[in-house]
């Protein structure tokens, strides 16, 4: 490499000898990804080996391109010494913050003086909430600095506008435009020789901009097609005259006019675009550009001539797509580059083709017309492969669709939705469904061979999984139970090798020993046991006279340190079982001991508030630490050994010199805003961990809330927010770029460590997420939970691809709009989504509250929509625009509920502040309603408008007059807080369920009881009138459903299938169906005449927040949101005695969800995906032939092992 680019440069061949062999060089490589490499250039070039040449490498590469398992490619030196971390390091280029955004913009406008001002620019970052992500790359940044004001007035009330969105694609189609705008204007103006000038008027009097358009595309194409990619041509008049390179950069007067407009720089024969992304975005337009479909008389507007919102074309409704695509349009798809190159592993095409999906119908249906051309002729199969996976990062769902027979290997089908869909017989080899729905999808006879799911079958245990550790070899996993036990693995076949048995308590510590042949744990029954991992003897039982906390192996795994309740550390010999030394002095349990890096030192914390630093060589103090005021939990090592770090129960972490045990920075657990309500979360244990590089520090404090901090300053960088509850354990990768967080929220989340985003959420576990490990190698991450398994997963997995089409956080609450067209959802994550019942887009997101929205509710004339916040205000938005129209801010403490009046000219709120307030919608003033000694929990009005219903923690329910806003009744009957309350459909009575068991009815003109429901039941939940008012439907928290008489108080039927509590019960516009929630995660639909269940609908990956019926002309919808930010419309048919259930869109989705597909006779399938599925609840069996051949790779892996572990034993015993 370094020779050929010296002969470039016209150095002789005794320069370049002298050189290799007398100097040395600094190489910057800039643009990896852009040449394509795939392997590492220390060894392709044999740089510093003896004789060749000596140098160092600074290379450049974007990290969407890295992949996983990257740093082989880069590491220096040979495959023995690439583990000397001094060689290798790395820097991350962080996005821009929004604060230097700011400062470049005051920059901007300063020296190049645009026709935007400051304020001009701010108020669309304002608006347009797409920007804020995009004006974080540098070069997208002075894109959108250049081509804003020409495509925005900001004049214009842009949260009125419909330019509310702008694309990536967007910015480009007008970048593109303004440069070749200029080109033309500069070319013109220069003394042009006659034959030039007239090629130029030729030119212009085509389209000057158009045939500018034109030549990058072709260009951009012949780069893909004939040079890979690489985006550097090199052209000799020469060698290429008669080469493709010629149509571009031969002397030609048109092509050097074209050349020159361009976007292309020059330096001697190189020609390149002056951004790589220009040719990613040349390659997308020639796959499809609006203007091509344009009607040939439809006039060419002047500056949005590339229809970057939406192309003339695709507004057309008229106009059927078989009209427009004719014969020769159809056949001329094979030419196009999605036939002939996949470009599912360049995110950058895919984002432009993605966003050209979402703008233009036309390409989604020229698009669907690559896939099902691939049923019958194989010549499609790239073009469907390349055509499949745009729509799916469209967010085009796939559900019940006939896919029969379609060819689509090496597709990327990552967290798309397929449910129901029919896919047998289809060519799906090499197919990623990491995190894709398939519930009810139909495989049979599918061939599947390297079919990726991003994790492996998990791994089942007898109790609850509290903490897991691999080997330093990465060959076995051992994880702790809450039944005492240790389950050992082997990663070759993920079966169980040995289970280790003997503590009779809770173990809170083990650890592998870096020799591999050992593990050790410590058990609050007071002894540490040293366990043989080739034979699964326990070696030695060493006792202290409290229980163990935790238990440590030094570097070189010849000693154990241990800490205890009894206040003090021991080092044991791993050989002898001897106690080497005992170390006193903590006056409290001692909570966690540390070896450093080097051996030389011990580090422990204890409940005396103090850390102690301990010579191994001595045996004595070498320093006690004082600073802390709460109980010091946990302590970690830097890599390199000279610091300490301490969290405390307090809110402090504390870094201190270990080597003068003086203190550093004091990091302080501030109370953190957002969108998590304080009420939420109880509190969590500390944790703390340096990253492998030593610069970074990540927390946990009592909130349960990860903080990334930077070691040298002790600023705290970023707090992780996504979990909707307290983190457990967090780890970072072995090469620290990524961090992983545990939660009880049921999730595990890996954060890039650099800018703190989330990349991927781990869902699948059914409760707590208890802890979490990578792998040595740092491919996998295995999780722990309290529903009793570990479960692996791949890390990277769709991690560019898991992007939410809504919420990112719970959704608490669904309304459904008058016409039944729309649905609104509020959620934790401080948002409120319109969604289009029919298609599942997203109409708008309504950003202004900046904590979570707890309540949503249409006006009667579904115009306006109330929304009632953690931050205390409340908000009328206009739905057909979706601008604020009020912000009502009087009430002091969180909203908990909103509701319109019957005729829409008023909403009430209820609040944390034991108020409610009636607002009026057009003048935004109100009047408060004080009476109740505690939080209001809900507010509703009674169907003729004259009353509202309030009810509160303070047990009561109260009736208050509209007019005059004093209470009429105080309704005192239950003796604990209210779960439920609603008003019979005539309004003449009140029903309620009570935290204390009873259900009530009340009659709303006297205020006095009515009747008593005699619910046997562990008490009522929820509470619902069917649609005549003829019945009452309770749900209790034994899990059971009951039917009452509304007249008479009779329970008609009792309905028996949930497993836990029932939140939410609903009746069917007809009252023939009703839908309940439970907290098992299910939702059932049941026929009320009979009781009979009708069906079940799983596979939520978290507690189900409330659903709707919606009325449908071809049976009934039912939308359905979650606490895991899911919001979904399902079709449910009538069907005899049952009913089909069929999901008609969802809003994301971020789990693997296979139940009920059909695999039977799939061919290819490995052993290990057939026992994932067959856990996650797919049916059939694959292909004999498949399984069989899978099943003998895992014989072997198998054999290989029990043979690995028969000579293991052996040396165990021969080492006794």
């Amino acid at each position: 490499m370094i020779a050929k680019q010296l002969r470039r440069a016209e150095f002789t061949e005794p320069q370049i000898k002298e050189m290799k062999l007398h100097r040395t060089f600094i190489l910057i490589c800039d643009g990896y990804d852009e040449s394509q490499q795939t392997h590492n250039l220390y060894t392709s070039n044999q740089l510093n080996q003896p004789g060749e040449w000596k140098a160092k490498m600074v290379i450049s590469c974007r990290s969407e391109y890295l992949g996983t398992d990257y740093r082989d490619r880069f590491q220096p030196g040979d495959r023995n010494h690439r583990s000397e971390s001094d060689l290798f390091q790395e820097a991350v280029f962080t996005p821009f913050s929004m604060n230097q955004v700011q400062d470049y913009i005051a920059q901007y406008v300063s020296v190049h003086r645009p026709l935007w001002d400051v304020d001009d620019y701010r108020r669309s970052l304002d608006h347009i909430p797409s920007l804020k992500e995009l004006v974080r790359n540098p070069f997208l940044m002075s894109l959108s600095l250049e081509v804003l004001p020409r495509m925005v007035d900001p004049k214009q009330d842009l949260s009125t506008t419909n330019v509310t969105h702008v694309t990536r694609v967007a910015l480009y189609d007008q970048f593109i435009e303004n440069w070749l705008e200029r080109g033309k204007k500069r070319v013109g103006e220069k003394n042009l020789s006659p034959l030039a000038r007239g090629a130029f008027e030729s030119l212009s009097d085509e389209g000057f901009t158009q045939s500018g358009i034109d030549y990058l595309k072709r260009l951009s194409v012949a780069i893909y097609k004939e040079q890979d990619g690489n985006p550097v041509v090199r052209y000799s008049r020469l060698k290429d005259d008669s080469s493709w390179k010629a149509d571009f950069f031969s002397r030609e007067d048109e092509k050097q006019i074209l050349r020159e407009a361009c976007p292309l720089i020059r330096s001697a024969n190189q020609y390149r675009f002056i951004h790589r992304s220009l040719l990613e975005y040349g390659v997308a337009l020639a796959v499809f550009d609006p203007q091509d479909w344009k009607d040939k008389e439809v006039a060419e507007p002047t500056l949005a001539r590339r229809g970057s919102t939406s192309s003339v074309l695709s507004s057309i409704e008229d106009v059927p797509v078989e009209d427009v695509s004719t014969p020769a349009a159809q056949d001329s798809g094979l030419s196009s580059p999605l036939a002939w190159r996949l470009f599912v592993n360049e995110p950058s095409v895919l984002q432009f083709l993605e966003e050209r999906v979402q703008q233009e119908p036309l390409f989604k249906d020229q698009l669907l017309d690559y896939i099902e051309k691939s049923k019958t002729d194989r010549k499609w199969r790239t073009a469907a492969a390349n055509a499949i996976t745009i729509l799916v990062q469209a967010g085009h769902q796939f559900n019940g669709a006939d896919l029969q027979g379609i060819q689509i290997p090496k597709a990327d089908l990552s967290y798309g939705m397929f449910d129901s869909a029919q896919l047998q017989g289809a060519d799906l080899r090499h197919v990623d469904f990491c995190g894709a729905w398939l519930r009810q999808a139909n495989l049979v006879k599918s061939r599947m061979t390297g079919v990726h799911f991003g994790e492996l079958p998990f791994l089942k245990q007898d109790s609850k999984v509290e903490l897991c550790e691999y080997s330093r070899d990465g060959k076995t996993i051992a994880g702790v139970s809450k039944d005492h036990k240790i389950n050992v693995y082997s990663t070759m076949t993920w079966e169980s090798v040995w289970i280790l048995s003997g503590h009779s308590d809770d173990i809170p510590s083990i650890m592998f020993s870096p020799k591999n042949a050992q593990l050790a744990s410590g058990s609050h029954d007071t002894t540490v046991r040293i366990w043989d991992t080739r034979t699964g003897n326990c070696r030695h039982v060493l006792g202290h006279n409290g229980p163990v906390t935790s238990v440590v192996y030094s570097p070189n795994g010849d000693q154990i340190a241990s800490s205890s309740h009894d206040m003090a550390v021991r080092i044991w010999d791993v050989g002898t079982g001897a106690c080497l030394s005992t170390l006193t002095g903590h006056t409290g349990i001692v909570c966690s001991v540390k070896y450093s890096p080097k051996g030389d030192q011990i580090a422990s914390c204890s409940e005396d508030c103090t850390i102690r630093l301990w010579s191994i060589d001595t045996g004595g103090q070498c320093h006690i630490l004082k600073g802390h005021e709460h109980q010091v939990r946990m302590i970690a090592y830097s890599p390199q050994g000279d610091q300490v770090v301490s969290i405390s129960e307090g809110k402090t972490v504390r870094l201190w010199d270990t080597a003068t045990g003086n203190p550093g920075h004091v990091m302080i657990h501030e109370r953190v805003e957002s969108s998590t309500n304080a009420y939420s979360f109880r509190s969590f244990s500390p944790f703390i961990t340096f990253s492998p590089k030593g610069d970074q520090i990540a927390s946990v404090s009592h909130d349960g809330m990860v903080r990334l901090w930077d070691v040298s300053t002790g600023h705290r960088r970023h707090v992780l927010h996504g979990h909707s509850g307290g983190v457990r354990h967090i780890s970072y990768s072995p090469q620290g770029d990524i961090i992983a967080s545990a939660s009880s929220d049921d999730t595990a989340r890996l954060w890039d460590a650099e800018t703190g985003v989330c990349r991927q959420v781990l869902t699948g576990h059914s409760k707590s997420v208890s802890s979490l490990v990578f792998s040595p190698k740092g491919d996998q991450v295995a999780t722990t939970s309290f529903d009793t398994s570990i479960r692996l997963w791949d890390v990277g997995s769709g991690a560019s691809r898991q992007v939410s089409s809504g919420h990112s956080s719970p959704v608490w609450r669904i309304s459904c709009s008058p016409k039944g067209d729309q649905i609104a959802t509020c959620s934790k994550d401080t948002t409120v989504c319109l969604w289009d019942v029919m298609t599942g887009s997203c109409l708008h997101t309504l950003r202004g509250h900046h904590m979570s929205v707890n309540s949503v509710v249409y006006s009667p004339l579904g115009d306006l929509v109330a929304t009632g916040g953690s931050d205390c205000s409340v908000r009328l938005w206009n739905v057909a625009t979706g601008a604020r129209v009020h912000k009502l801010n009087h009430h002091h403490n969180i909203v908990t509920h909103v509701a319109f009046s019957p005729e829409g000219h008023q909403v009430a709120s209820a609040s944390f502040d034991k108020t409610v307030r009636l607002w009026d919608v057009a003048s935004g003033e109100s009047v408060i309603l004080e009476g109740h000694a505690d939080y209001v929990l809900g507010v509703l009005y009674s169907p003729d408008g004259e009353q509202v219903a309030s009810w509160s923690w303070d047990g009561t329910i109260r009736l208050w007059n509209v007019k005059t806003g004093k209470c009429n009744y105080n309704l005192t009957g239950h003796t604990k807080w209210p779960r439920g309350v609603v008003f019979s459909p005539q309004g003449h009575h009140l029903a309620s369920t009570c935290a204390d068991g009873k259900i009530q009815l009340w009659d709303v003109a006297t205020g006095k009881p009515h009747r008593d429901l005699p619910d046997e039941s562990k008490g009522g939940k929820c509470i619902m009138y069917s649609p005549h008012g003829d019945q009452l439907v309770s749900g209790s928290m034994d899990g059971s459903i009951r039917v009452w008489d509304a007249e008479t108080g009779a329970c008609l039927q009792t309905f028996v299938g949930h497993d836990e509590w029932v939140s939410r019960t609903v009746y069917s516009p007809q009252g023939d169906m009703l839908a309940s929630v439970s907290y098992d995660e299910t939702i059932r639909i049941w026929k009320v005449a009979s009781g009979l269940c009708l069906a079940v609908l799983q596979d939520f990956q978290g507690v189900i927040s409330d659903i709707t019926w919606i009325h449908d002309d071809d049976g009934h919808l039912l939308a359905t949101s979650c606490h895991d930010g899911s919001v979904r419309m399902w079709k449910v048919k009538g069907d005899g005695e049952g009913c089909r259930v069929q999901m008609r869109w969802g809003s994301d989705n971020n789990a693997l969800v296979v139940t009920g597909a059909d695999i039977q006779d799939a061919d290819g399938m490995s052993e290990l995906n057939n026992r994932l599925l067959q856990q996650r609840g797919a049916v059939g069996h694959p292909s004999r032939r498949s399984r069989d051949a899978s099943k003998k790779l895992m014989t072997i892996a198998s054999v290989v092992s029990k043979f690995q572990k028969s000579s293991d034993r052996l040396l165990g015993e021969a080492a006794e």
